[in-house]
């Protein structure tokens, strides 16, 4: 055993156990569930196949080196050594948001429950560690870049994504900004903008770009059409930006609604929101940034990639 390595597992709470930290027993979530008419014998099996793999995983780890169990919700505040292993147990989500939190540090993703999870970004199962890990610790294995997204706000704050950012507002209303990208600028009112990485481009944007084009009956832009088909290369490092339900009126315009971002360019986006704007990333609004009136906020490729261990 190498006492001196530090090995990260990284979980987080399943549906069964976020129901009962909300309904304090079992007995009070079972009945919260059917009586919203969800199977909560679902629930149980998804926690028993999640339990028994992190038993698995965590007889494994422990034999190579000192092991620390992180729950997600600690991740925005947690500082990883510079030298760890970083092992993920659960969905394609739970990889992303870790990844933006590491610096360069490997992550070695696996998929708990393989009939439930497609798990993109999770290329090992909790039976294939023992196998595997070995190989790892042996720089053996080979591993695939991450390309991420960056957000420099005026006031000094940055934030991070792997999949996608989000500028908008917190509630269902309109968002109000001032986009620039290249020598092109517009006041624009729309549900949000989307800046997609290559990862992110499989996601929420082409989620975004296939109503477009369900609405539209043609993909008018050939690159608009090659995106919602194939996406971007993961470890590419031009972003895309699309606008979520711009509305053209004397104030307001539509032509920047879609484009991509070299590397090496940015989008800047300046808030009109004198309330509630936010940045966020990921899907995760509790890590979000505010985006208040007058901040500027700038979104270009980030210099760094996450590493996922193949």
């Amino acid at each position: 055993m190498d006492g001196d390595r530090k090995i990260i597992l990284v979980t987080r709470r399943t549906r069964l156990q976020d129901l009962v930290a909300r309904y304090n027993t079992v007995e009070q979530a079972r009945f919260h569930a059917e009586y919203l008419g969800m199977d909560f014998g679902d629930f149980l099996e998804e926690d028993r196949i999640y339990q028994r793999a992190i038993t698995t995983v965590v007889a494994v780890l422990v034999g190579h080196g000192r092991l620390q169990q992180l729950d997600r919700g600690f991740l925005p505040n947690f500082l990883f050594p510079p030298d760890c292993l970083v092992v993920v147990v659960g969905q394609d989500g739970l990889v992303a948001n870790t990844l933006k939190y590491l610096r360069h540090q490997p992550v070695l993703a696996i998929n708990p429950d393989p009939e439930r999870w497609d798990g993109m970004l999770l290329p090992f199962q909790a039976g294939d560690l023992a196998g595997v890990l070995p190989e790892i610790l042996q720089g053996r294995r080979r591993m695939r870049e991450i390309a991420m997204a960056r957000v420099q706000l005026s006031d000094g704050q940055t934030l991070l994504a792997v999949n996608d950012v989000f500028i908008g507002m917190r509630s269902h209303v309109s968002a109000r900004y001032e986009i620039a990208f290249g020598s092109k600028k517009e006041h624009q009112s729309s549900s949000g903008v989307i800046i997609s990485t290559g990862l992110g481009s499989t996601g929420w944007l082409r989620s975004v770009l296939t109503g477009a084009h369900a609405i539209a009956g043609i993909d008018a832009d050939p690159e608009m059409r090659e995106i919602r088909t194939h996406g971007t290369p993961w470890d590419s490092h031009d972003l895309v930006f699309n606008i979520r339900e711009p509305y053209p009126s004397r104030s307001t315009g539509v032509e920047l609604v879609f484009g991509k971002i070299p590397s090496g360019q940015s989008l800047r986006i300046r808030s009109l929101m004198p309330e509630n704007g936010v940045i966020f990333s990921d899907g995760i609004e509790v890590d979000g940034l505010d985006f208040g009136s007058g901040l500027e906020a700038v979104v270009g490729a980030h210099s760094e990639c996450g590493r996922l261990l193949q």
